[in-house]
């Protein structure tokens, strides 16, 4: 039987439109989707409020509490959550092969990978991120069981088993033996994660970790096995300076045209940072509809320079948050959303103040409010092709719902919309629902009344 949420809710239509209503009506259908919205103003608003009392199906979000869409994660390293915040003052070459390559060959275990897993996606959960992306490691089994986890916590996962097999860029003792290896257990993931969650909450992706860790021929069969089967693909691009210059020298092409040669970068392609993109880049990612990771607090450690949110949004290319964890030391978007309105405005600012202050930094490049909501939401959304991050009929019922911080004075929807993003605290999160379900609760004082 539906359920239906008396509440008031913000959705990010587009990058510059936020709709905002008050105590609107929202039923839940067995399918997991929103099956109707009603509006205050809408004529059937008492008839649907009084049909949803009788039948005791009617949830009242207590007063100071607002329904946002679950939020999207693009780019997520799930076996680095052990290492999220440490040894960011390093190279990102150094990083991966003293911190991160180490830790990643850990989850040969089962029992340490089943321990990190449950705790991040219960994690990821508590801050509002109802869908992630992620990157695991090179072993099936861990990844397996990162998709029963997400599967049995509710979270929409897209999951993809790590490819690397390149003797120079990885260590001996984790990557793959060679291209048929990594090929073969690629496939084999795949129609693992297909068999075991026909229900689709849990998808597989193909996955070369990035350009220098994986060998010519691998590209190759991983191009061949995207065009096959059609399946989403994520991988790194002009990561940073040294990762960018590395494709730059090994191909004589920049990371965009690499791929697309290696038939890797297309529509269902999403591809994490890209700080270090020419404009050429910009349009080839453009044309192909591939998608960004946009990565904020990880770029500032990693990514060698400030990502144009604002001109590639402008330009129309897909762009939706990334945790980068453990690039990213936070498992929040909240805080995710925010550094990328500050890195913007840094990049709008520019950062040598010994440059006069018209020519220091990059016009028109600081992002809004509203922008970072949709990036967080919709703009995910848009880049896995998936019908959520919007409170919208039809759409996945997939969202969170959020205690607003104290506050002193009235404020403008725009205003409470700022004021809930930038004053958040996990503790604020009260209720997480995906596909209609609860799938999270801090406890029971998010409601007025519930059945």
């Amino acid at each position: 039987m539906a359920i239906t949420l008396k509440t008031s809710y913000f959705s990010a239509n587009s990058p510059n439109h936020v709709e905002f209503h008050e105590q609107s009506l929202i039923e839940l259908i067995e399918n997991g989707q929103i099956g109707q919205i009603i509006h205050q103003s809408d004529p059937d608003y008492q008839k649907t409020l009084t049909a949803a009392q009788t039948t005791d199906q009617l949830i009242t979000i207590a007063p100071g509490h607002y329904l946002l869409p679950g939020f999207i994660d693009l780019h997520n390293h799930a076996p680095q959550w052990p290492q999220a915040g440490i040894a960011l003052d390093r190279p990102l070459n150094d990083w991966l092969n003293h911190y991160t390559f180490p830790l990643e060959a850990r989850f040969a275990d089962l029992d340490y990978a089943t321990a990190v897993y449950r705790d991040l996606v219960h994690t990821l959960l508590t801050n509002g991120t109802t869908s992630a992306l992620y990157f695991g490691s090179i072993h099936n089994n861990a990844n397996l069981k990162l998709a029963e986890i997400c599967a049995q916590l509710g979270q929409r996962a897209f999951i993809g088993t790590v490819v690397m097999d390149n003797p120079e860029q990885t260590p001996a003792n984790y990557r793959d033996v060679n291209s048929a290896t990594a090929l073969s257990k690629t496939r084999t993931f795949i129609q693992a994660i297909q068999n075991q969650h026909p229900d689709q909450l849990v998808q597989p992706v193909i996955t070369p970790r990035f350009i220098p860790s994986c060998q010519t021929e691998t590209l190759t069969q991983l191009g061949r096995l995207a065009q096959e089967t059609q399946l989403r693909v994520q991988t790194h691009c002009s990561q940073s300076t040294w990762e960018h210059q590395y494709v730059l020298d090994r191909f004589g092409q920049t990371d965009s045209v690499v791929l697309q040669q290696f038939g890797l970068l297309n529509q269902h392609a999403v591809l994490a940072h890209a700080t270090q993109l020419t404009t050429a880049d910009q349009q080839l990612i453009k044309t192909e509809q591939a998608a960004i990771a946009h990565c904020p607090l990880s770029n500032a450690y990693f990514g060698n320079g400030v990502f144009p949110t604002k001109q590639l949004l402008d330009q129309q290319l897909k762009i939706g948050l990334g945790t980068d964890i453990a690039g990213g030391y936070s498992p929040s978007l909240y805080t995710n959303l925010q550094t990328a309105v500050t890195a913007s405005q840094m990049r709008q600012d520019g950062v040598d103040a010994r440059l006069p202050a018209d020519s220091r930094g990059v016009a028109d490049s600081r992002i809004t409010t509203e922008e970072a909501f949709y990036l967080a939401t919709a703009g995910g959304a848009a880049s896995l092709a998936i019908n959520a991050g919007q409170i919208k009929l039809g759409m996945l019922a997939d969202f969170q719902i959020v205690q607003a911080a104290p506050q002193f004075t009235t404020l403008t929807p725009a205003d409470q919309l700022t004021h809930l993003l930038f004053n958040h605290t996990a503790q604020q999160i009260k209720a997480v629902y995906v596909n209609g379900q609860l799938v999270h609760q801090k406890e029971q004082n998010w409601y007025d009344n519930a059945q």
